[in-house]
């Protein structure tokens, strides 16, 4: 698929391979321009390990359902929602995470730490995780000022 995007390029240069090609199938192809996302990015049910760094969404992130995610950069910031839902190598949130929406955690079941720097401005919903077993809301509240709205 990858390749078929790049033939096009290379051969129209108006039309631009696109974000989620470049992310899954050559993440060193990506430029400085690619990792500001204007709009939402959807990437659930891929098979990435990681995201690039510097990324920024203005949108809402969905990484629904990719089993292989272990980890997100530092910095990454989230205009609107990040659902991570059943993403179950993903064992920690990276220092700096801002979400502008809620942050969906559910089912990620490796999920061990959230950093005391993360800032979510809408909910929390951390349902089948070992925090959700482990500390209670208002643990979980003291531990992550950050967090805004409601934590379920």
């Amino acid at each position: 698929m990858y390749n078929l995007f790049k033939f096009i390029e290379d051969k129209k240069s108006q039309y631009k391979v696109p974000f989620k090609a470049k992310v899954i199938y050559d993440p060193n192809s990506l430029t400085k321009e690619d990792l500001n996302v204007k709009g939402n990015l959807n990437l659930s049910i891929t098979s990435i390990y990681s995201l690039p760094n510097g990324l920024k969404v203005e949108g809402n992130l969905y990484l629904i359902n990719c089993p292989n995610l272990q980890s997100l950069p530092n910095g990454l910031e989230v205009g609107g929602n990040l659902d991570l839902g059943n993403c179950p190598s993903l064992q920690s949130l990276p220092n700096g995470l801002e979400v502008g929406g809620n942050l969906d955690l559910r089912y990620c079941t490796s999920l061990q730490s959230l950093p005391n720097d993360l800032k979510v401005e809408g909910d929390l919903y951390l349902g089948s995780t070992p925090l959700s077993e482990k500390y209670t809301e208002k643990e979980i509240k003291a531990m992550v000022p950050g967090v805004k709205g409601d934590i379920y």
